[in-house]
């Protein structure tokens, strides 16, 4: 086999592995909108118990000082959750400051943070009643 014919080969072979990442890359956008969408309709009724427009959850930074709101945090807390690190701590504060809000406890916390596709629908759907912000 000469060099010409390998080079052909390796060319045909690389529009495969383009077409194949083009389909991965496709996927996750699909399954991207689908989580995104699920999170926006588990915040409407979470929105909506709290006495929120549930529109809200589809307006981009919006919905997130919606949420503060809910969890009874001040609406300047938004500018500490852009800030890399900070933000992530900030969040988990905010999550459970939500979770009181909805009467739930330590433990339900840790299921918004850690697993939140399962835990703001208990919220949203379920009949956890909002309670307002609690105070610590």
């Amino acid at each position: 086999m000469n060099l010409s014919r390998l080079g052909v080969l390796a060319q045909q072979g690389g529009g495969d592995a383009a077409a194949a990442a083009g389909g991965a890359l496709i996927v996750l956008f699909v399954q991207l909108v689908v989580i995104e969408a699920l999170y926006a309709l588990m915040w409407w009724k979470m929105f909506e118990k709290a006495g929120k427009p549930g529109w809200a959850s589809l307006v981009p930074i919006y919905n997130v000082i919606v949420l503060l709101e809910i969890a009874g945090k001040p609406i300047w807390w938004i500018v500490l959750l852009m800030i890399p690190c900070v933000g992530f701590v900030v969040a988990i504060l905010v999550f459970i400051e939500i979770a009181k809000s909805f009467g739930k406890g330590t433990g339900f916390a840790i299921g918004l943070i850690l697993l939140g596709i399962v835990f703001f629908p208990i919220l949203g759907f379920g009949d956890a009643k909002y309670l307002g912000p609690q105070k610590s």
